[in-house]
């Protein structure tokens, strides 16, 4: 192997987390991937990987030659897409991950109007909660809500919403609003536990109020969260876009709205290793058109 294929093998491997993932990526042996870390190994003059029966990781001086590989890879896979791009054409498959109700309130009302646009693409759209595995699922790009900090992935963020405090009017005539961000206390509070219960720190100016989410009613799903404010039940702190439709009806109320709370983030994530398509762009270009058009986020 040369030394960009050697390069390349290791950055494989670290993706992957395996020899032979990283073998069955590159299209070539096991004994290949193996042999190419050695040299690259032997030439840097340095240990890469940390080697066990059971797994392997990159050293501290791996992290680092990694950072630096994977960015120049990426250069180059962004190079050769934009000589390809006018002669892509937009056909074929694309899987799609994204979070249920996101996708059932802002993507699936205008999918329709994308396949309209890209008559040869034919779309799968999982929809699940959990950050299932993009490798294993053949996924081309998932929606994510989430702070990405791992060096393993290739994200993209395409816009933010503000954190509120949403009840009905129908629980806040009968429990009261609350005033003040301690106030929430007295409320009965529904957690969404995929994203954890902890503290949220309300900021207005100068003055910031931590406050301990209770666990009174949790529910895994987004839906569930809906659905039981929707039933009085409780108020619930979540994104703008998971109550769109419903405060601009006014079937639901967002309250202590002169408080900041951290916003959430929508990130486009590819897998790791995978060039990422001109359909994968091209429906994520879309995405941020539906942002745009919902209004500034």
């Amino acid at each position: 192997m040369d030394r960009f294929t050697a390069v390349e093998a290791f950055v494989s491997v670290v993706d992957t987390g395996s020899f032979s993932a990283a073998a069955r990526m590159l299209d070539v042996g096991q004994p290949a991937i193996s042999k190419a870390i050695a040299m690259l190994e032997q030439r840097l003059g340095v240990c890469l990987l940390l080697r066990s029966t059971r797994a392997l990781a990159p050293t501290e001086v791996g992290r680092e030659f990694y950072a630096y590989a994977k960015r120049v890879i990426n250069e180059l896979e962004h190079a050769e897409r934009a000589v390809r791009a006018k002669e892509e054409r937009l056909a074929g498959r694309l899987r799609v991950s994204a979070c249920v109700t996101f996708a059932r309130l802002h993507i699936v009302p205008t999918i329709g109007r994308f396949l309209d646009q890209h008559p040869n693409i034919s779309f799968d759209l999982l929809l699940d909660d959990r950050n299932i595995d993009l490798f294993e699922e053949r996924v081309d790009v998932a929606l994510r809500m989430e702070s990405l900090n791992s060096s393993s992935l290739t994200a993209r963020k395409l816009g933010e919403a503000p954190r509120l405090v949403f009840g009905t009017p129908a629980y806040f005539e009968r429990a009261g609003e609350p005033r003040t961000p301690t106030e929430l206390a007295s409320h009965r509070q529904i957690v969404y536990n995929q994203q954890g219960g902890g503290t949220l720190t309300f900021r207005r100016g100068s003055s910031e109020v931590p406050i301990a989410l209770s666990t009174r009613l949790t529910t895994t799903a987004a839906e569930g969260v809906r659905e039981a404010v929707f039933a009085d039940a409780g108020v619930a702190v979540a994104s703008e876009w998971m109550f769109a439709p419903e405060l601009k009806s006014g079937k639901v109320k967002a309250v202590l709205t002169d408080w900041q709370l951290p916003t959430v983030g929508l990130w486009a994530v590819f897998p790791a290793g995978r060039l990422v398509s001109a359909k994968g762009r091209t429906f994520v270009s879309f995405v941020e058109e539906i942002l745009a058009e919902a209004g500034p986020s």
